[in-house]
């Protein structure tokens, strides 16, 4: 019986298989022009991350690893006073690293030791970038080391910029077709390529707070980035008489 289902299944699908065979075929056989198009589009970031790090340095690990300790929550306490949420501060690096003292023919000499705790700020108004840096610097970060801006939706910019490569592909098959005494009748296939959303902008930072010593609110301007996408098309020649 098995064999018996197998072989009605085959004949079934087999008129199917062959009516999407023909139905290709019939279509690469007519005249037609294949054009690519690219649809481009700015969108300006809405959010951003920051990493900031909290570096100390002390004469042994453990006292190193407290200092930071101490400064690091210091500086939790401050963003969260700003708003964020526990959901927005995310440990990314600790590091803690000997420094050693090199003499020819000597051991390595340990002479201190130095810890890095990095977090990374989700900060989802950029109108609180400015702030979010200024209070980590002056509660006990000395290192800003990445800021980058980035569009969390992009949906609608992206379905422009496919209405867009569909336009200038259009435009240039039929200007095609022209130079070729025809013109061109209906679309007869269309492939939007892979969409990648467009990188988050970096803008690398490196910054200490000086002790003591006020400090200007930190101006932030994200900009714009580009969106893009492609589109292959294929469209009817029609021959001119």
């Amino acid at each position: 019986m098995k064999i018996s289902f197998v072989c009605v299944l085959a004949m079934l699908l087999a008129p199917v298989t062959a009516h999407s065979q023909d139905s290709r075929a019939t279509i690469d056989a007519i005249p037609q022009i294949s054009v690519t198009g690219r649809g481009e589009i700015k969108v300006s970031p809405d959010r951003a991350t920051i990493q900031v790090s909290v570096q100390t340095r002390a004469t042994t690990a453990a006292a190193a690893a407290a200092e930071n300790a101490t400064k690091q929550q210091s500086v939790l306490t401050a963003l969260r006073g700003l708003g964020l949420g526990n959901d927005q501060l995310s440990t990314i690096n600790y590091n803690v690293y000997p420094e050693q003292r090199y003499e020819q023919g000597k051991e390595p000499v340990i002479v201190a030791y130095s810890v890095t705790n990095t977090i990374l700020v989700d900060v989802r108004k950029l109108t609180q970038v400015g702030p979010v840096i200024d209070a980590a610097l002056s509660h006990g970060a000395n290192m800003i080391t990445s800021l980058q801006f980035y569009a969390s939706n992009t949906e609608a910019a992206r379905r422009s910029a496919i209405a867009t490569a569909i336009e200038k592909a259009r435009a240039d098959a039929e200007a095609a077709a022209l130079a070729a005494h025809g013109s061109i009748g209906g679309l007869l296939e269309i492939n939007i390529g892979a969409y990648s959303p467009p990188p988050p902008r970096p803008m690398m930072m490196l910054r200490a707070a000086a002790a003591g010593v006020a400090q200007a609110d930190t101006p932030i301007n994200p900009g714009e980035e580009t969106l893009s996408v492609e589109v292959s098309t294929r469209w009817r020649f029609i021959a001119g008489r």
